[in-house]
Protein backbone atom coordinates (compact mmCIF):
# COMPACT_ATOMS: atom_id res chain seq x y z
CA UNK A 1 0.00 0.00 0.00
CA UNK A 2 1.29 3.44 -0.94
CA UNK A 3 1.72 6.15 1.69
CA UNK A 4 -0.46 8.84 0.27
CA UNK A 5 -2.13 10.73 -2.50
CA UNK A 6 -2.68 14.45 -2.97
CA UNK A 7 -5.89 15.46 -4.71
CA UNK A 8 -5.27 18.87 -6.26
CA UNK A 9 -8.62 20.60 -6.72
CA UNK A 10 -7.85 23.89 -8.44
CA UNK A 11 -9.36 25.29 -11.63
CA UNK A 12 -5.80 26.26 -12.63
CA UNK A 13 -3.67 23.15 -12.96
CA UNK A 14 -0.44 25.17 -12.90
CA UNK A 15 -1.44 27.85 -10.38
CA UNK A 16 -0.40 28.61 -6.81
CA UNK A 17 -2.06 25.52 -5.38
CA UNK A 18 0.06 23.44 -7.73
CA UNK A 19 3.22 25.09 -6.40
CA UNK A 20 2.19 24.02 -2.89
CA UNK A 21 1.24 20.52 -4.04
CA UNK A 22 4.54 20.10 -5.87
CA UNK A 23 6.52 21.14 -2.76
CA UNK A 24 4.47 18.73 -0.61
CA UNK A 25 4.96 15.92 -3.13
CA UNK A 26 8.72 16.47 -3.28
CA UNK A 27 8.93 16.11 0.51
CA UNK A 28 6.62 13.09 0.82
CA UNK A 29 6.73 11.18 -2.43
CA UNK A 30 2.92 11.14 -2.42
CA UNK A 31 1.23 10.69 -5.78
CA UNK A 32 -0.74 13.62 -7.23
CA UNK A 33 -4.07 13.58 -9.01
CA UNK A 34 -5.24 16.82 -10.62
CA UNK A 35 -9.03 16.80 -10.34
CA UNK A 36 -9.19 19.56 -12.96
CA UNK A 37 -8.03 17.01 -15.52
CA UNK A 38 -10.66 14.46 -14.54
CA UNK A 39 -14.25 14.21 -15.71
CA UNK A 40 -16.19 13.97 -12.45
CA UNK A 41 -19.89 14.75 -12.58
CA UNK A 42 -22.12 15.88 -9.73
CA UNK A 43 -23.72 13.37 -7.38
CA UNK A 44 -26.88 11.83 -8.82
CA UNK A 45 -29.30 9.72 -6.78
CA UNK A 46 -29.99 7.61 -9.88
CA UNK A 47 -26.25 6.94 -10.42
CA UNK A 48 -26.42 7.99 -14.07
CA UNK A 49 -22.79 9.14 -13.97
CA UNK A 50 -21.09 5.74 -13.77
CA UNK A 51 -19.08 6.43 -16.91
CA UNK A 52 -17.12 9.39 -15.58
CA UNK A 53 -13.69 9.22 -13.92
CA UNK A 54 -14.83 9.18 -10.28
CA UNK A 55 -15.57 5.50 -9.72
CA UNK A 56 -12.21 4.20 -10.93
CA UNK A 57 -10.33 7.00 -9.15
CA UNK A 58 -12.12 6.39 -5.85
CA UNK A 59 -11.58 2.63 -6.01
CA UNK A 60 -7.88 3.21 -6.72
CA UNK A 61 -7.56 5.58 -3.76
CA UNK A 62 -9.24 3.37 -1.16
CA UNK A 63 -7.46 0.26 -2.42
CA UNK A 64 -3.94 1.65 -2.69
CA UNK A 65 -3.39 4.56 -0.29
CA UNK A 66 -3.29 5.19 3.43
CA UNK A 67 -3.52 9.00 3.41
CA UNK A 68 -5.53 11.46 1.31
CA UNK A 69 -4.42 15.09 1.24
CA UNK A 70 -6.99 17.47 -0.22
CA UNK A 71 -5.36 20.58 -1.70
CA UNK A 72 -7.71 23.39 -2.63
CA UNK A 73 -7.59 27.07 -3.31
CA UNK A 74 -10.05 29.14 -1.33
CA UNK A 75 -12.85 30.24 -3.63
CA UNK A 76 -15.57 32.40 -2.11
CA UNK A 77 -14.41 31.55 1.44
CA UNK A 78 -14.71 27.82 0.88
CA UNK A 79 -13.19 24.83 -0.90
CA UNK A 80 -13.22 24.71 -4.69
CA UNK A 81 -16.23 23.37 -6.54
CA UNK A 82 -14.05 20.57 -7.91
CA UNK A 83 -13.33 19.34 -4.40
CA UNK A 84 -16.94 19.73 -3.23
CA UNK A 85 -18.12 17.59 -6.15
CA UNK A 86 -15.48 14.96 -5.33
CA UNK A 87 -16.61 14.84 -1.69
CA UNK A 88 -20.27 14.66 -2.70
CA UNK A 89 -19.53 11.72 -4.97
CA UNK A 90 -18.24 9.67 -2.05
CA UNK A 91 -21.95 9.16 -1.40
CA UNK A 92 -21.97 6.81 -4.41
CA UNK A 93 -19.94 4.38 -2.32
CA UNK A 94 -22.02 4.84 0.79
CA UNK A 95 -25.19 3.94 -1.08
CA UNK A 96 -23.90 1.24 -3.45
CA UNK A 97 -20.64 -0.69 -3.61
CA UNK A 98 -20.44 -0.06 0.14
CA UNK A 99 -17.43 -2.35 0.52
CA UNK A 100 -15.33 0.31 -1.20
CA UNK A 101 -16.85 3.12 0.85
CA UNK A 102 -16.07 1.27 4.08
CA UNK A 103 -12.40 1.15 3.11
CA UNK A 104 -12.17 4.84 4.05
CA UNK A 105 -12.41 3.78 7.70
CA UNK A 106 -9.01 4.14 9.31
CA UNK A 107 -7.53 6.10 6.42
CA UNK A 108 -5.91 9.47 7.11
CA UNK A 109 -7.15 12.79 5.79
CA UNK A 110 -5.38 16.15 5.72
CA UNK A 111 -6.28 19.45 4.07
CA UNK A 112 -4.18 22.19 2.54
CA UNK A 113 -5.78 25.43 1.40
CA UNK A 114 -4.11 28.11 -0.66
CA UNK A 115 -4.77 31.77 -1.32
CA UNK A 116 -2.89 35.00 -1.96
CA UNK A 117 -2.70 35.96 1.70
CA UNK A 118 -2.29 34.51 5.16
CA UNK A 119 -5.92 34.47 6.19
CA UNK A 120 -8.22 31.59 6.91
CA UNK A 121 -11.94 31.69 7.46
CA UNK A 122 -13.84 30.43 10.45
CA UNK A 123 -15.66 27.25 9.61
CA UNK A 124 -13.53 26.37 6.58
CA UNK A 125 -12.51 23.01 8.06
CA UNK A 126 -15.96 21.93 9.26
CA UNK A 127 -16.87 19.95 6.10
CA UNK A 128 -13.56 18.10 6.23
CA UNK A 129 -13.52 17.34 9.95
CA UNK A 130 -17.15 16.24 10.01
CA UNK A 131 -16.71 14.16 6.85
CA UNK A 132 -13.68 12.45 8.37
CA UNK A 133 -15.66 11.75 11.54
CA UNK A 134 -18.64 10.40 9.60
CA UNK A 135 -16.48 8.22 7.36
CA UNK A 136 -14.31 6.90 10.21
CA UNK A 137 -11.19 8.60 8.88
CA UNK A 138 -8.38 10.10 10.98
CA UNK A 139 -8.25 13.86 10.44
CA UNK A 140 -4.53 14.70 10.57
CA UNK A 141 -4.69 18.43 10.20
CA UNK A 142 -5.28 21.51 8.17
CA UNK A 143 -2.74 24.03 7.03
CA UNK A 144 -3.41 27.21 5.13
CA UNK A 145 -0.75 28.28 2.66
CA UNK A 146 -0.17 31.26 0.44
CA UNK A 147 2.26 32.52 -2.10
CA UNK A 148 4.20 35.77 -2.13
CA UNK A 149 5.41 37.18 -5.43
CA UNK A 150 4.53 33.90 -7.11
CA UNK A 151 6.72 31.92 -4.66
CA UNK A 152 6.09 29.77 -1.62
CA UNK A 153 6.78 31.77 1.52
CA UNK A 154 9.17 30.50 4.20
CA UNK A 155 6.32 30.38 6.71
CA UNK A 156 4.24 28.29 4.29
CA UNK A 157 7.11 25.83 3.85
CA UNK A 158 7.46 25.58 7.62
CA UNK A 159 3.73 24.91 8.02
CA UNK A 160 3.81 22.22 5.36
CA UNK A 161 6.80 20.55 6.97
CA UNK A 162 4.85 20.38 10.26
CA UNK A 163 1.94 18.69 8.51
CA UNK A 164 4.28 16.29 6.73
CA UNK A 165 5.95 15.41 10.03
CA UNK A 166 2.58 14.80 11.66
CA UNK A 167 1.40 12.55 8.83
CA UNK A 168 4.63 10.57 8.57
CA UNK A 169 5.05 10.20 12.33
CA UNK A 170 1.66 8.59 12.62
CA UNK A 171 1.92 6.38 9.52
Amino acid sequence: MKKGIILQASSRSEGNTNKIVTFFQEKTGFDIVDLNKKNINHFDYDFKNNDDDFNLLFKDIVTNYKTIVFATPIYWYSMSGLLKVFLDRISDFLMKEKDFGRQLRGMNMAVISCSDYDKTFEGFTIPFIESANYLGMNFKGYYHTWSEDNKISKETKARLKKLIFKIEKEN
